[in-house]
């Protein structure tokens, strides 16, 4: 659920949001380098080297700490970009945290959450790796415990811009705050969708076709969306029925990221 509770002068926006985590996603190896440089050898395109976010982690870990080390770091790309699912937030925490743990720096996590707050609103939840309630533009984090179904999250053929769907002048933007307890308990919806649907209709469309099998709904404000399912094999049976348009992927949901998972046994 995403709720829209009013625009800040800043120009950002007070929200209320449900994260949680999925096994499945972008992949990073990083290697210490003596020489300093921070190098990303892997190109995105449309992305240029100095302005991907992964990057811009790691300079900011090494001036924040001064920190004499560098890295290489590879970038295994599986989520899509522009898809509402925190892929370039996720890759810029795992930087944060991986160099942390690598260059032995021993910053703790509220640290580290300030430092990824100022690279982007959704940097924090996935340096604290538990899924939370989040209000303010996204950083003030209440841990919660959910369900892990298993997710059918489909990928229609187009990109959104955030700042677009944010700008839209039918965009609700007075949603009423409400409590953690009653999300969990009656569910809520994602304010940006009916702006989202209107603008892409292949999103739209998207969304029609998976409401045929179960809820569908827009993640953030998309392009991605998804339907939960009990069990991995009717998550792959609607799968498999996925149109030529439509690409997708099964995840089981998770209350911990994989991130943390591999730092709590590294073995």
């Amino acid at each position: 659920m995403l709720h829209i509770l009013g625009r800040r002068p800043d120009g950002y926006h007070e929200l209320q949001t449900l994260f949680q985590f999925l096994d499945y996603g972008d992949e990073l190896t990083l290697t210490t380098r003596e020489d300093g440089q921070i190098c990303l050898q892997t190109d995105l395109s449309g992305v240029t080297h100095d302005d991907n976010l992964i990057v811009k982690a790691a300079r900011l870990l090494q001036s924040r700490s001064n920190c004499k080390f560098g890295v290489t770091i590879q970038l295994t790309k599986r989520l899509p970009m522009g898809g509402g699912i925190g892929g370039g937030s996720s890759d810029a925490a795992t930087t944060l945290l991986g160099l942390n743990h690598l260059w032995q720096l021993n910053l703790d996590q509220k640290t580290l959450a300030s430092l990824g707050l100022s690279l982007g609103a959704d940097v924090p939840i996935f340096i604290h790796g538990q899924a939370a309630f989040a209000e303010g533009v996204g950083e003030h984090l209440t841990p919660v415990t959910l369900e892990e179904p298993w997710y059918l999250v489909v990928i229609p053929p187009v990109s959104v811009s955030t700042r677009e769907i944010f700008s839209d002048p039918e965009l609700t933007r007075d949603t009423p705050a409400i409590t953690v307890r009653t999300v969990l308990e009656q569910g809520c919806r994602n304010d940006c969708q009916p702006v989202v649907a209107r603008r892409y209709p292949e999103i739209d469309n998207a969304l029609i076709w998976l409401g045929n099998f179960t809820s569908a709904r827009l993640t953030g404000t998309g392009s991605c969306i998804f339907g939960a399912f009990p069990s991995r094999a009717e998550a792959d049976k609607v799968a498999l029925q996925l149109p030529g348009s439509l690409q997708g992927f099964v995840a089981r949901g998770s209350n911990v990221s994989m991130l943390h998972r591999r730092l709590q046994n590294p073995t």
